[in-house]
């Protein structure tokens, strides 16, 4: 956004009717909508059975005069994690779609409204989703807050003799998958920005599919290292060759976490090193996993495109500006502008803290989705700035908030799909 460029007021409300979605029946109905709007058929019995939906959710729907759904949402509670390690309440959304025959009329805005007034209501000082289209969430205060690379790395790659080494790897069976992973994912989340708590549910579905997917293979293996702590795991399907043709096999990661450079290198080395598989595919990788830099031969790692990871809805910026952490450097006075839900705010980021500032003059403003792509620390304030995202009123100021919003760690990394 130019420096000049006027603030956009608040839309006006649609007049839609926007329900919370109680009884079962009405919550299949919904998934099964948002199933549609994705071109799928609906859910299995077997499938809503084993893992369709929890008491702890929260679903809406958008109904017709008629009082049929024709537009859902819901979300799980979740704990993410922010620059410095804390972990703030947020709401994960998923499920999100309007029966194509009833778009374009407001409804999903309705809904998004709604949705993000309750979860604010409930204490989550964020919301966050995964997104099917890049152009959607914007306008209703979502902001990309972390990238990730798609990888393609060889069999058979050889490891620079200096690359981390030490520990060992094991594999597990389902049992012992369900009852080890997510304790283990809670804990390596926790240290990285961008790193969200699972429901239940997300884990039965993660390990447990039922339906279509049911007998798909899954191999799960555990790192640990040398002081015999627990420190990475790998869960992975295969995608089959064609004999015909000579094409291998493919290992296509579904989650890999580590606690460090140690766990990474060990758990991809085990995969690289499986038989009668010609490469191993990663989708949404963190920008710092440097597999490159380990290799004998760089160009075994192939970094086949960047994507979206996490889109980030700040429901209580001037929380989570507190609850982060904040480099050393000259304050900086920010104003944050929502018009979905109609808020501005200003705080003055100094001396490792963030404080209200309501009459001091900004030295940078910006929406709350612009702000998300900084909030994280995947983008640093001076290159918003010069992308138009940010205003800097200061000269100087982007370079100031640069210092401020660096914070010593990992890059900014989801990597759990919802």
């Amino acid at each position: 956004m130019s420096p000049d460029a006027p603030y956009p007021a608040p839309p006006t409300a649609a007049p839609h009717t926007v329900r919370t979605l109680a009884d079962p029946a009405d919550r299949r109905r919904a998934f099964d909508l948002f199933l549609g709007t994705l071109h799928h058929g609906p859910i299995t019995d077997d499938a809503w059975e084993a893992h369709g939906q929890a008491a702890e959710e929260h679903w809406l729907g958008v109904t017709d005069p008629s009082g049929a759904i024709v537009g859902s949402a819901y979300s799980f509670p979740t704990r993410l994690t922010l620059p410095g390690g804390t972990r703030v309440p947020a709401a994960a959304v998923s499920g999100v779609g309007v029966r194509p025959d009833r778009t374009r009329a407001g409804r999903l805005t309705a809904l998004m409204r709604a949705q993000l007034r309750a979860a604010r209501d409930r204490g989550d000082v964020a919301a966050v989703l995964r997104a099917s289209e890049a152009t959607i969430y914007g306008r209703y205060g979502y902001g990309i807050a972390s990238r990730g690379d798609h990888v393609r790395v060889t069999t058979g790659a050889t490891w620079r003799p200096e690359a981390p080494a030490g520990g060992t790897v094991r594999m597990l069976d389902p049992d012992e998958a369900t009852a080890l992973l997510p304790d283990l994912q809670e804990r390596l989340a926790a240290h990285r920005p961008g790193g969200m708590t699972r429901s239940a549910r997300w884990w039965r579905r993660a390990l447990r599919p039922a339906g279509p997917s049911a007998g798909e293979y899954k191999g799960v293996a555990v790192h640990t290292g040398t002081d015999g702590v627990d420190d990475g795991f790998v869960v992975w399907g295969v995608s089959e060759g064609d004999l015909a043709t000579g094409a291998t096999d493919e290992v296509r990661l579904q989650q890999l976490w580590s606690a460090g450079p140690a766990a990474t290198a060990g758990l991809w080395r085990f995969l690289t090193g499986l038989d009668l598989a010609g490469a191993v595919i990663g989708w949404v990788r963190p920008l710092d996993e440097d597999l490159d830099l380990m290799l004998t031969d760089f160009r075994a790692h192939r970094v086949t495109g960047r994507g979206d990871d996490l889109w980030l809805r700040l429901l209580d910026p001037g929380g989570a500006l507190r609850a982060r952490t904040w480099g050393p450097g000259d304050p900086v006075v920010l104003r944050v502008h929502d018009a979905f839900l109609g808020d501005s705010g200003t705080w003055r980021l100094a001396g490792g803290a963030a404080e209200p500032a309501a009459d001091a003059d900004p030295d940078l403003e910006c929406t709350v989705d612009a702000l998300s792509a900084a909030f994280l620390g995947d983008r640093s304030p001076s290159s918003l700035v010069a992308a138009g995202r940010w205003s800097e009123r200061t000269p100087g100021a982007a370079v100031r908030a640069d210092a401020l919003f660096a914070v010593p760690g990992p890059a900014p990394w989801c990597g759990t799909f919802f």
